[in-house]
């Protein structure tokens, strides 16, 4: 029979193979619904065609478009039942979905849908209970079934967890045992509650009254079961779930339980023991877990045991569930479906939905040993096949579909994937392959068919297993895979690398307390890995230290403590592997040591030269001493005396942990070598050289580098290399053999051997023509490799071509489009770079003289033919030519062109200047714009007035003609700012704007004082008040001053529209000259008055008036403040007397608050119970905030602002005494309570 193949699951596979119908999410078997959301019965499926669904329910046809409350998810069978304004019993039973497409129906479990339930405890007349001391107990719980069932638990009135230990704890049911009772579990609140878990409901029973008597106390007894009675009961539970087995004894004292099984141990790691030992559960049941248990209850006086008899049953679960097939036409394949359960299953057989002994008979399938057997299928006879197996304890459901698929091969490992392994381990290269008939894989090596055998093992899935990979293992693999469709390969790749070695490990330290530890690692490993260093202390993480210092090769630590003491542990990762090492340390006391001098290493002694071979040599040789400081490496160099002598070159450099090199060497070298070492103070003095060590000539094994080829002129070419180093000859008589041909043209090489030049010029050639050239090394032992062919061309010369059929496309004034057709490129005798378009104005055309402009010039690189010529001048004449050029220059231009560009706005009048005609009228004057770009239609003329605050005010606009350039402005506002904007305008629109400002007055200026009348001063000790005269604008006045014969600069003060400045900070007995200006925008001054002469009296001494002295001020707000608060005492003493008849008041009336207070003398009045009270006075206003205002000035209202008034057992008043007396209003709002007479008497402080 041919074994089937696998589904693939790479999803570009699947996405072009037809498939039969697959469930692939459905909802659980038993679906319990919250009533209050809608109810989401899930079945999504996949195959090619995507399937459609329809739904079963109790067994017949759903029809949903029949239910406008049931909608099915689009390109799903998922169902969303909205049960808003139902009843979610309405949409009970059992539902199943069915996925179906032309090659098969696929079928779900059933999935049976109840509404969760938590009813209400049932109402019951709950009878106290009374029970004798050391009793057993038994409170029954009981609560309502629920769907699903409740979880229990015991609380008091205050919802806290009644408290439970070995004597009092709650039963699997609910149930509240009491071994014995006590004293204390006299209560009234035993409440048992009930929380229903899918609808987050609790319910709460009755409290339970429970009072234990002391009149006939039980005495002690040997323990009897309580739950389960008797001595034996049994129970059974279901493969895989959860076991609890339950024992609550009555006993007193309160018996210990303890459990064993009967015969056997229990089952380890699976049980375990809970409410104080009284359950046993056991998780994840088998059949091994049945039998008899013993529950075992003890006390002093006795002991009592229990046998529950525990029996195992199975739902059904698959030992070989049916799998997908996927078979070639003609292809054999077998359905195993095997369940087992206790009591066995009944297996049954689907086909698409329909049971297969109902379905049509196919000749090709037959049923044996519950086995369905396929042979010699047909194209077109795939199916979905459903195997059903169940007991009385439930079932299972298993879809498996048979596509019958002629595939060609196809490998699914990624082409070129590239593995990588270190040497000596384990190499598995992949070939997943698909294809109907399933495919044969052949592996090859390079071209070299691999057996399985003892080097290569070929697993089942194809996988190439290499037990042991070395490096000559490394190289392309291919694998092939073929069917009678065809065949395909892929290749992979392995890479064989060098192992990660520690080549120099840490070494065992003892270190004095305080110094430094330095613990070594350096790795050996492929030049292609980079590994990794992490170092551990006993096994864990390095200390979170500064101390300890990681470097590349090494871990330091500085300051080393006692608690530094351990094994350190490095270890070197790859991405492929690791090597690790570890040593201790040990640190002891610090002991005085001598200073320790480091000083360059010595040099290396005994170089021998062992190992002789034609191109390599061992050199070995022994260190010099360290001198204190240890040798980090070897640096070997070398002298070539045969064509440097003298000359040291340096080799190559070893690890301090190897004295032997092997030495790589070149042919034709007459070498010497010598040997350093470093430490780290520095390089020690070279060795003694070694004995010379000659190595034969031989043919060169490399060629010159750099190869060029240059194109000098139109006929010639110049090839370039770079010459070999003596060292590179490998021999005498060293040459190069120059060859050249033109390409595709000349089938035969032309070659010239040359020595000691690094150039050759070829004459003769065609302008600009491809040739190959290579250079190959020549000595007398033969020639080097074959040369590398490196291409290049001729030399150039300047096009002959001028380009054609230049056209102008004019896109507005500034802008214009130019288009020409390419040159031919056997016109451009060389690399063609591009073309250079030239351009100039001849003239405006407003203008009749030409303006010589010099030429612009744009480059377009490449095969560009087209482009757009910028910054052009409107209403203007222009002309153009184009040239190709190449690396030699410039060929010959087009016939030029000429186009002229359409108007555009003009430029900016070229000047604007404002002359003053009198006291309200300007002239403006303007210079045309130097580009008129087009015919000038006039100009606009827009001016506003500016006020103090330079605040622009109402626009006034003028249209004037072209052939005006001034204009006389009349009625103006004298004495004002002006701001005008000028500009021209063509028919395309208005040009720039140009601004100008203004002053309506004469343009000389009037004699100095003109605008300034009288001027007069007032001195005082620092200070000068000057006042003055000004018929002219407020704007720009400032007062100047300046030490009398000084040549300081006058100081500047600006004035704010005001007659009269005060000048501060003047010096005593200084003189000072000042005057007042007025300065126009410029800041130039055009008024000023005369100078006036200044003098600041000196200081005089005064006598000292103590009235205004601050420190006697203070003194007396002081004395004042401390008889104020005199006062009030008085006041408060003198009204804690028997003025006020309190105790007959309080003697008649027990609410003193409420009593109302005269208001003729402060006393207070009578009760009165009406509701028209009268407020007390200093207690909170009515709501209106007023209050009348009060007669005596003697009143407690004078020092409350609000608050009940209170009062002291003798009458005393202990309101609020605070602020000063409110005579219209009160503020409603304050707080009631009032704070004590002192803290009021401390705020008047």
């Amino acid at each position: 029979m041919t074994t089937a193949l696998e589904v693939p699951l790479d999803p570009k596979v699947l996405e072009g193979l037809p498939q039969p119908p697959t469930i692939t999410h459905q909802s659980l078997k038993d679906y319990i619904i919250d009533p209050r959301e809608n109810i989401v019965i899930h079945c999504e499926a996949k195959g090619k065609p995507h399937p459609s669904f329809s739904w079963t329910r109790n067994g017949t046809h759903f029809d949903v478009e029949k239910d406008s409350k049931v909608i099915m998810k689009p390109n799903s069978g998922t169902l969303v039942i909205d049960i808003s304004g139902e009843k979610a019993e309405a949409y009970e039973g059992v539902y199943q979905c069915i996925a179906r497409n032309e090659h098969g129906s696929a079928m779900s479990n059933n999935i049976v849908i109840r509404q969760s339930r938590s009813p209400l405890w049932s109402k019951e007349k709950i009878e106290p209970i009374t029970v004798q001391r050391g009793m057993s107990l038994v409170l029954q719980c009981r609560p309502p079934a629920g769907l699903p069932p409740p979880i229990i638990f015991w609380m008091d009135n205050n919802f806290q967890r009644l408290p439970q230990n070995s004597r009092v704890s709650q039963a699997l049911n609910g149930d509240l045992y009491f071994c014995n009772v006590i004293m204390e579990d006299t209560r009234n609140d035993y409440i048992c509650y009930a929380r229903f878990p899918h609808t987050q409901t609790i319910q709460q029973k009755q409290p339970i009254n429970v009072n234990v008597l002391d009149s006939n106390p039980s005495g002690e007894r040997a323990p009897t079961f309580m739950n389960p009675p008797g001595t034996h009961s049994t129970t059974m539970v279901l493969k895989g779930d959860t076991l609890q087995l339950e024992c609550i004894a009555d006993g007193l004292p309160t018996p210990d339980i303890s459990w064993s099984k009967v015969n056997r141990d229990l089952p380890s790691g699976r049980f375990s023991f809970h409410s104080f030992q009284k359950t046993l559960k056991i998780t994840e049941v088998t059949e091994a877990d049945g039998g008899d248990y013993r529950c075992l209850a003890k006390n002093r006086l006795g002991s009592n045991h229990h046998i529950i008899t525990v029996v195992v049953r199975a739902a059904p679960f698959w030992i070989s569930a049916p799998q997908n097939l996927i078979l070639a036409p003609k292809e054999s394949g077998m359905l195993t479906c095997r369940a087992e359960g206790n009591p066995k299953p009944t297996v049954t057989w689907s086909v698409n939905g329909i049971p297969i002994e109902n379905s049509h008979k196919d000749p090709s399938r037959k049923i044996e040993n519950g086995n369905i057997i396929l042979s010699d299928v047909q194209t077109g006879s795939s199916s979905v096949y459903q195997c059903n197996a169940s007991n009385e304890y439930g079932y299972l459901l298993a879809n498996a579909f048979v596509s019958v698929l002629a595939e060609p091969p196809r490998v699914l490992t990624p082409p070129n994937h590239v593995y990588s392994v270190v040497t000596n381990s384990r190499a598995l290269l992949d070939c997943a392959s698909f294809g109907s008939p399933l495919p044969k894989i052949t592996w090859f090596k390079d071209s070299q068919s691999i057996v399985d055998g003892d080097s290569y093992i070929i697993h089942k899935n194809n996988t190439l297993e290499i037990n042991v990979a070395r490096p000559l293992n490394s190289g392309k693999y291919t694998c092939i895979a073929s069917n009678s469709l065809g065949n395909k390969e892929n290749h992979v790749y392995l890479e064989v690398k060098e192992a990660t070695r520690i080549i120099r490990q840490p070494g065992y330290k003892v270190v004095q307390r305080n110094s430094m530890a330095v613990f070594e690692c350096k790795v050996k490993h492929d030049p292609s890995l980079f590994p990794s260093m992490i170092w551990l202390k006993d096994n864990m993480e390095l200390p979170d230290d500064t101390r300890f210092e990681v470097g590349s090769d090494s871990l330091t630590i500085h300051d080393v403590r006692e608690d530094d003491e351990g094994n350190y542990t490095c270890i070197r990762n790859t991405t492929l592997d690791q090597d690790s090492a570890s040593a201790m340390l040990t640190v002891v006391e610090a002991t005085p040591a001598p200073p320790i001098i480091m000083e360059q290493p010595d040099p290396p002694t005994d170089l021998e030269l062992t190992d002789q071979r034609e191109l390599s040599v061992q050199l070995t040789w022994t260190p010099g001493d360290e001198n204190n400081s240890p040798i980090q490496l070897f640096l070997i160099q070398y002298e070539d005396s045969l064509h440097k002598p003298g000359v040291w070159v340096n080799m190559t450099e070893v690890s301090v942990t190897s004295t032997t090199a092997h030495l790589e060497l070149s042919p034709y070298v007459y070498y010497s070598f010598r040997v350093l070492a470093l430490n780290d103070v520095g390089l020690s003095e070279p060795s003694a050289p070694s004995r010379q060590y000659r190595t034969n000539p031989a043919r060169p094994d490399g060629n010159p580098s750099d190869v060029e080829v240059i194109g000098t002129s139109p006929d010639s070419m110049t090839i370039t290399w770079r010459e070999l180093t003596g060292l590179e000859s490998n021999g005498p008589g060293l040459q190069y053999k120059v060859s050249w041909r033109q390409k595709d043209l000349d089938p035969q090489w032309t070659s010239l051997t040359l020595a000691n030049v690094s150039q050759y010029v070829v004459t003769g050639t065609p302008t600009f023509a491809p040739y190959e050239v290579t250079v190959q090394a020549v000595n007398d032992y033969g020639s080097g490799p074959r040369p590398e062919v490196v291409l290049g061309y001729s030399g150039e010369d300047l096009p002959n071509v001028a380009p054609e059929n230049v056209k102008v496309s004019v896109q507005n004034g500034t802008v214009a489009e130019v288009r020409w057709d390419a040159v031919p490129l056997s016109t451009v005798r060389g690399q063609l770079n591009g073309y250079k378009v030239s351009y100039w104005k001849m003239r405006s055309l407003h203008k009749q003289d030409p303006e010589p402009v010099k030429p612009q010039e744009l480059i377009f690189h490449g095969s560009e033919l087209e482009g757009l010529l910028i910054g052009l001048h409107p209403y203007s004449q222009y002309t153009l030519n184009i040239r190709a050029f190449n690396r030699k220059g410039d060929g010959p231009t087009s016939s030029n062109l000429i186009f002229e560009t359409p108007e555009g706005v003009p430029g900016p009048p070229a000047d604007l200047k404002i002359q003053n005609l009198n006291l309200d009228s300007l002239i403006v004057k303007w210079v045309p714009p130097v580009e008129y770009n087009g015919h000038l239609t006039g100009y606009l003329l827009k001016y506003q007035p500016i006020n103090k605050t330079d605040e622009l005010g109402p626009l006034k606009e003028l249209l004037l003609p072209a052939n005006e350039t001034s204009i006389t402005l009349e009625n103006l506002k004298h004495s004002t700012h002006y701001k005008f904007y000028l500009n021209a305008m063509t028919i395309k629109g208005s040009g720039p704007i140009v601004t100008k400002e203004g002053f309506t007055m004469v343009d000389e200026a009037p004699p100095a004082g003109r605008m300034f009348g009288s001027v007069n001063s007032s001195v005082e000790e620092d200070h000068a008040v000057i006042s003055w005269e000004y018929s002219g604008p407020d704007r720009n006045v400032y007062v100047e001053y300046v030490v009398d014969n000084s040549k300081e600069p006058w100081k500047t003060e600006f004035v704010n529209g005001t007659r009269t400045y005060q000048i501060k900070g003047l010096k005593p007995g200084m003189s000072y000259r000042v005057r007042v200006v007025a300065k126009d925008h410029s800041d130039a001054t055009v008024h000023s008055t005369e100078e006036l002469l200044i003098t600041v009296p000196a200081m005089t001494s005064k006598q000292v008036d103590i009235a205004t002295q601050g420190w006697f001020i203070g003194l007396m707000c002081a004395i004042a403040l401390l008889i104020l608060v005199l006062l009030i005492v008085c006041f408060i003493k003198r009204n804690k007397g028997g003025k006020y008849p309190v105790k007959e008041k309080e003697d008649a009336h027990q609410d003193p608050e409420i009593q109302p207070m005269k208001e003729d003398d402060g006393t207070f009045g009578e009760y009165s119970d009406t509701e028209d009270h009268k407020p007390l006075k200093g207690s909170r206003t009515p709501s209106n905030g007023t209050v009348k205002k009060d007669d005596s000035d003697d009143s407690l209202v004078d020092y409350g602002e609000g608050g009940d008034g209170q009062f002291n057992e003798d009458g005393s008043f202990i309101g609020q005494y605070s602020g000063k007396k409110e005579k219209d209003t009160a503020e409603g709002n304050e707080s009631s309570e009032a704070p004590s007479p002192v803290n009021a008497m401390n705020s008047f402080v």
